[in-house]
């Protein structure tokens, strides 16, 4: 079948798109004709080069892994680059990122035009030698050639043209040659070509400059009003809707020229032939659409998008679930994945506010990977489930420690499909973090017990939830919105060369996000994409809560948007992320990033509080520094301001995420002793539930990494402390509840254990706005170096005390504080942590211990009062009791 016809402004913007995927997204890999050869020449002293390749990218752009083969004592590898490019990367390294030399290292090649180059590093020393092979061809040469939509070209070079300019340059496409009117030359090397007619947009071009043959980059226009008013689609049918009828399938694809629907029996993808493959139709906004009829549950599919002649395959962005490694889509019926009672099942903590969540931080397979968790279905979903587990000397492990422990909240790592673990091989050797996603709306495969089959992951990923529910757990999900794990590869992409994707004025993907590309979230489609997304997860699956990878790369209006979208029919759920500024080249204007520094404009979303984190230990870029609970000085106003929710980018604690550790950097414990040298272990354990006690009492949201409450280390091979151990393995980064039968462990348990029982019993340490804050909570001045003191006063609903006092004593000596008058009960000490009363002081001077919290509870005098009477009462009841018990006992007699 025919496209349809669409305005000539459509006709228009298609043709300009049309040449994108052939223009603007080459890697170092593609070999431009012409384009020179680097010959790379890696030496070790030891000779031992089987686990290292090296990883080369053109500056900008992805890049590209490349064996490295044994030559003459060296290892050498030969990677063909694309003509124009004019400065490669590179990074020596070993398949699990263990790098040769820490810092990226870059070769200039600007002065070669074609052959060879070599070029030679020693292991572990910074910068390379460089030699010219014999068919090395070096000068100037063309850069960058941009189409200006005016008959124009501009083109950069690596140097200054000599002699006559006219006759340089020769443009051509596949019809023949353009003539070139005029050429111009500007500052720095830049020369404007005049066309003597202008290039039709429907085809691809190339311009040739001594021999070298380069693409010339067409303008994008993804972001133009005009694209996004012809090409919005606001429908609520994008992927397969099922029947048991029918199937009606439909996919964004509005560049495309032909799209098929390909029916597989497998979702395998070395099953190389459809079974079927049907000519979808061109419907509105962009949109394909085929309708198939019979019961297609648990068929796979696939779409092919045919854009200037080239055809790609992709997955469904839609896809609810997929094969093997998530290559195929399925068609699925989703009432039949659902567990028993899930029409039932509900939020635990609905009704609550974000000030009342106690966020738990886990990796999947972190929770059951060693051996001593006694969990069965290590690294799956289904480990949630099991509930009684234990290790051998009877101490709960699993779901039911974190039930134990009393936090509100499950702060899961992504549990999308990724695609950094191969889900086709044995994963106990495998591991990852998971922030590489490959479809965004599918349960990773390999968190299922059958990644071959598309409906376990989904039926497996439903009764985690449901346990974890059915145990007083909400579930917070994990979610990568700002970049793919890559952009060429992802669905939409390959559909829409480029649009799911910020695009640099070089051709370059925008890379704020160090992971070399970044989401167009401004875009109308992916943020319609990521809305869908995020709502589908709370719908199907019961999340309770999103957490929001370097939210900072996405756009205020769309988390905006998909908070209120969410809140419509989900209104406990509550959102958060990482809210650094981070450079990214947005593609609209007038757009505002989600960052700390606008938290204003996102008032129902938090951030992570990078303050507290690093005021309580230090930096986390510079490990050697302290933090105030490791010896810092003059810190106390600091921690005081973050402590009352007062931070120079926020006054909202509805809107911080205090926090000591997560997976990222160094674990609380690893970070103390990683600078506290010649600090006793008693002394850094100590500093450990320091900091605890502080984040966990603070206004904001706490929130701890997973094992913290045992304290957890990362320790590699040769007894250094991981701080990046994304893909370190098991042995580095399961929790070891064997420790837990060491007291010294099981005191740090209790002690989070106390912690969190005692915030959970006083609202007056939850409040959610910066005028309640004002009002009850205020910094005590004057207690002496190195002690933070706040006084917060009672009065809210259902806070049991008048008034609370807490200071934090980070000095290793013991300090004389002042104590207001009357009575107080102490919950808080170095020692343990609770809503019990530890004893009972009176007001005036008193000796805390180094390196201490002390909290101290006045309780109102209103409720003593009942208290008293009730228990007067109660003695009254017994006493009447005994007394009939008496007399007949004296009547029987």
């Amino acid at each position: 079948m025919t496209r349809k016809r669409i305005s000539a402004l459509g006709m228009a913007i298609l043709m300009l798109i049309m040449t994108i995927s052939t223009v603007i997204l080459d890697t170092v890999p593609v070999k431009a004709d012409g384009g020179p050869v680097i010959e790379f020449h890696y030496h070790r002293a030891d000779g031992d080069y089987d686990p290292w390749s090296v990883w080369m990218w053109a500056d900008g752009q992805e890049g590209n892994d490349y064996p490295l083969e044994a030559k003459d004592g060296d290892a050498v590898a030969r990677i063909e680059i694309s003509a124009g490019v004019t400065s490669v990367g590179f990074v020596v390294r070993t398949q699990d990122w263990t790098k040769d030399y820490e810092e990226d290292q870059f070769i200039d090649i600007s002065e070669m035009v074609s052959g060879t180059v070599i070029v030679k590093v020693e292991s572990g020393v910074e910068g390379y030698t460089k030699e010219y092979g014999d068919d090395a061809v070096r000068g100037i040469k063309l850069n960058t050639a941009k189409y200006n939509g005016d008959k124009t070209i501009t083109v950069t070079m690596t140097g200054d043209i000599e002699g006559e300019l006219k006759n340089a340059f020769k443009v051509e496409g596949k019809d023949g040659e353009i003539q070139v009117a005029d050429v111009k030359a500007g500052d720095d090397s830049t020369y404007t070509l005049t066309l003597k007619e202008e290039l039709d947009s429907s085809k691809s071009y190339q311009i040739t400059y001594d021999g070298t043959v380069s693409d010339i980059r067409m303008p994008i226009i993804y972001s133009t009003k005009e694209f996004e008013d012809e090409y919005t689609y606001d429908g609520d049918d994008l992927g397969a809707t099922w029947s048991k009828d029918s199937t009606t399938f439909r996919v964004w694809a509005p560049t495309s020229e032909k799209v098929m629907l390909n029916l597989y029996e497998t979702g395998d993808p070395d099953d190389k032939e459809p079974k079927e493959s049907i000519e979808m139709n061109a419907d509105k906004n962009g949109t394909w659409v085929a309708k198939v009829d019979g019961d297609l549950n648990g068929t796979y599919y696939t779409y092919s998008s045919t854009i200037d002649g080239s055809t790609k395959e992709a997955c469904d962005p839609y896809a609810r679930t997929t094969g093997v490694n998530g290559q195929r889509a399925m068609v699925i019926n989703l009432e039949e994945t659902n567990p028993d009672g899930w029409d039932k099942d509900t939020n635990p903590h609905a009704g609550e506010s974000i000030n009342d969540a106690i966020i738990y931080e886990l990796q999947m397979r972190d929770l059951s990977a060693d051996k001593s968790s006694g969990i069965k279905n290590v690294g799956k979903f289904l480990e949630m489930t099991e509930t009684g587990t234990k290790t051998k000397d009877g101490i709960s492990t699993g779901i039911d420690h974190i039930k134990e422990l009393g936090v509100t909240h499950v702060h899961l790592l992504p549990i999308y499909d990724f695609g950094s673990v191969d889900e086709g091989n044995d994963q106990s050797n495998l591991y990852n973090w998971g922030y590489d996603p490959v479809n965004y709306n599918v349960p990773e495969g390999s968190y299922s017990t059958d990644p071959h089959n598309g409906d376990v992951r989904v039926k497996e990923a439903k009764q985690m939830i449901k346990s974890m529910h059915d145990n007083g757990l909400s579930v917070v999900m994990d979610v990568v919105y700002n970049h793919v794990m890559s952009a060429d590869d992802f669905c939409i992409n390959k559909l829409v060369p480029g649009y799911f994707s910020r695009i640099n004025e070089d051709g370059s993907y925008s890379n704020g996000s160090g992971c070399g590309n970044d989401t167009a979230s401004e875009r109308n489609m992916v943020r319609k994409y990521i809305v869908d997304s995020v709502c589908y997860w709370a719908d199907e699956y019961h999340m309770d809560g999103f957490r929001f990878d370097l939210v900072g790369l996405l756009d205020t209006d769309t988390i905006n948007e998909i908070v209120e979208e969410v809140h419509k029919t989900h209104p406990d759920v509550i959102f958060y992320g990482e809210g650094w500024t981070m450079e990214t080249g947005v593609t609209k204007d007038n757009v505002t990033m989600a960052t700390q520094g606008n938290s204003a404009s996102t008032s129902d979303f938090a951030f992570f509080n990078d303050n507290m984190r690093d005021g309580l230990k230090g930096s986390v870029f510079d490990t050697a520094t302290f933090g105030f609970v490791s010896g810092a000085t003059n810190a106390e106003k600091k921690m005081a301001d973050s402590f009352m929710a007062n931070e120079s980018w926020c006054k909202e604690p509805s809107q911080i995420i205090n926090y000591a550790s997560c997976h990222d950097n160094n674990t609380l414990f690893d970070r103390i002793a990683g600078s506290k040298t010649t600090s006793s272990e008693e002394d850094i354990i100590k500093m450990n539930n320091l900091a605890a006690a502080f984040y966990m009492t603070a206004e904001g949201v706490p929130f701890l990494q997973a094992g913290e409450e045992m304290l957890r280390t990362k320790v590699n091979d040769d007894g250094t402390f991981n701080s990046n151990s994304y893909n370190a393995g098991d042995e580095v980064n399961s929790i070891k509840w064997d420790t837990l039968s060491d007291k010294k462990y099981a005191d740090v348990f209790e002690y989070y254990k106390g912690l969190i029982k005692f915030r959970k019993a006083h609202p007056a340490l939850r409040l959610s706005t910066s005028e309640d804050v004002k009002k009850y909570v205020k910094s005590v001045e004057g207690l002496g170096d190195n002690i933070v003191g706040i006084n917060i006063k009672g009065g809210q609903k259902d806070e049991s005390a008048k008034e609370m006092y807490l200071l934090f004593n980070a000095n290793t000596d013991k300090a004389k504080v002042t104590i207001p008058e009357g009575k107080w009960k102490v919950c808080i000490n170095r020692q343990k942590a609770g809503v019990e009363t530890i004893e009972t002081i009176k007001g005036g001077e008193y000796t805390m211990d180094g390196i201490s919290a002390l909290v101290l509870v006045k309780q109102d005098g209103a409720a003593m009062t009942i208290v008293i009477v009730l228990i007067a009462a109660a003695v009254v009841v017994a006493a009447g009791v005994v007394i009939v018990v008496m007399k007949k006992k004296k009547a029987n007699k």
